[in-house]
């Protein structure tokens, strides 16, 4: 070979080394599957823990602290928003320093802030360690979801990344879960202390177990550089639709379950603060719809999954306007069923239709996730007010309508 050609084929070679290798991903059955999902499992348990576990307590802070059920909703969307906000810096902060680092720094602060906000007496202080909570919180949320895009084989990554959203929905759960039922039976600063502990011991598993990235390559963080991924993505035929999709699915989730306690403690139910948080048992179907529609991308695609997805929350929207407990509680199970089925297709998505940039694409993802999250759970507390579950019902209509309609576009365009 003579030495023009030898010249020729550096960027080729070049090129080659710097392309991950195929035998380099996680494959589904080996030992370091098992520990990426443990890993990340713990981590959105405990995150989901961590933001939600307010959520079944709202009427007993309103009524401590002299606050209206839109006011008591803050302490919950001041977590989303700021969460939405560091997800903007995360993501990309994550692009340049590595996946593991900015996860495990996040979860550990987000612990100790819990701890922290437990303490405090003023309706102010809580505030702001919440606020605290959701910028800590920020660090997982988007990074997870990059890590498993770029470690696991792209084969199993639908489902791998709905194993991940099955922990979201779990630790949702939990938090509520314990919260309501610890409250019911001593004090809410002795469950949120009790939920603290758990994310602490969370994150340090989470630190001991989570392999390295293998296929991280640091990014530069300079502002021209995140300014030029960031039109790309906004100009992308597909993640803007799919950030719409974020802020209405999650508007449409967080208002049912921010004031669905508030209508359960009045007549003609007058349930106790207990069965209420026991109520988030409704969480664990969507522990089981994440992964399986992962699976389902896979033979029907990603657009006709996350339609009839976003179907079955409607129809349990509807069924939930009954006055009979045990259709109230189907009604509960199919939205969130449908939610984290959704949920699961639209953030892998993402990662399979963002060319660059990936952290920052989910980042903006969340962004709007989590927007949606503040805007419509504190909104939702107008209707509520002014017209009781009817209220409710028709903004939670209009925000899915929307997504079904977002969704169609998305589905028309066969991305």
């Amino acid at each position: 070979m003579n030495r023009s050609s030898a010249t020729a084929d550096l960027p080729r070679q070049r090129a080659t080394s710097a392309a991950p290798s195929p035998s380099l991903f996680i494959k589904r059955g080996t030992p370091q599957f098992m520990r990426v999902t443990l890993a990340l499992f713990s981590a959105g348990l405990a995150t989901f823990a961590l933001l939600y576990c307010v959520q079944p307590i709202l009427p007993v802070l309103s009524q401590e602290f002299g606050v209206s059920p839109a006011e008591s909703s803050f302490s919950l969307s001041i977590s989303t928003g700021l969460m939405a906000v560091g997800l903007l810096f995360t993501g990309p902060l994550s692009d340049a320093v590595g996946r593991k680092s900015v996860m495990v720094v996040a979860l550990l602060l987000a612990a100790i802030f819990t701890l922290l906000s437990a303490m405090m007496t003023s309706w102010h202080a809580i505030l702001i360690m919440r606020a605290l909570i959701g910028l800590s919180l920020s660090g997982v949320a988007a990074v997870g979801m990059t890590y498993l895009s770029e470690e696991i084989h792209p084969s199993v990554v639908a489902f791998s990344m709905g194993l991940y959203i099955s922990g979201n929905s779990i630790g949702g759960m939990s938090g509520r879960l314990l919260s309501g039922v610890i409250t019911d039976f001593s004090s809410w600063r002795v469950a949120v202390m009790a939920i603290g502990c758990f994310a602490l011991a969370s994150a340090l598993m989470f630190w001991k177990i989570l392999p390295v990235s293998r296929h991280f390559r640091p990014a530069s963080l300079r502002p021209r550089n995140l300014l030029i991924n960031f039109r790309l993505h906004w100009r992308d035929q597909g993640l803007p639709l799919l950030f719409a999709e974020g802020f209405l699915l999650m508007g449409a989730f967080v208002t049912l379950f921010n004031y669905i306690g508030y209508r359960l403690l009045s007549a003609p139910w007058s349930l106790s603060q207990a069965v209420v948080g026991l109520l988030s048992v409704v969480y664990l179907t969507g522990s089981w719809s994440s992964p399986k529609a992962g699976a389902l991308t896979a033979k029907y695609g990603r657009g006709p999954v996350m339609l009839g997805a976003t179907a079955i929350m409607f129809c349990g929207l509807l069924i939930t306007a009954f006055t009979s407990i045990w259709l109230i509680l189907v009604g509960m199970m199919l939205f969130a069923a449908g939610f984290f089925a959704a949920h699961a297709v639209a953030s892998g998505w993402i990662g399979a239709r963002a060319r660059r940039a990936k952290g920052q694409a989910s980042s903006l993802y969340l962004f709007s996730y989590y927007v949606g999250s503040s805007v419509a759970g504190t909104l939702g507390g107008v209707f509520w007010h002014n017209y009781g579950w009817m209220g409710i019902t028709v903004f939670i209509s209009a925000l899915l309508l929307l997504a079904l309609f977002t969704g169609w576009r998305l589905l028309l365009r066969k991305l």
